[in-house]
């Protein structure tokens, strides 16, 4: 099954993730089937980036997104929801 997860990136104690698809039984670092945006923790205010274009193609496709990301999503379509109002 494939997932839609984070893999981490960054330097020690600089974490920076990026959202990937990619199959539920592959390492977290393994070779992703696609890139579908990134989150970086460490700035102020925190920066996220996500196609959610493709996210829902993957969830059509049958995806599962992890609860992380999950929420992420959500962040995500919440904050482009207000600034497009």
């Amino acid at each position: 099954m494939v997932k839609i997860r984070l893999t981490r990136a960054g330097a020690k104690k600089r974490p920076f993730y990026r959202i990937v698809a990619i199959d539920e039984r592959k390492a977290r670092n393994s070779r992703p089937l696609e890139f579908l945006g990134t989150f970086d923790p460490k700035t102020n205010p925190e920066k996220l980036s996500v196609r959610t274009d493709a996210v829902d193609a993957w969830v059509a496709k049958g995806a599962q997104l992890s609860p992380t990301v999950k929420s992420l999503i959500r962040r995500a379509k919440r904050h482009a929801a207000t600034g497009a109002a």
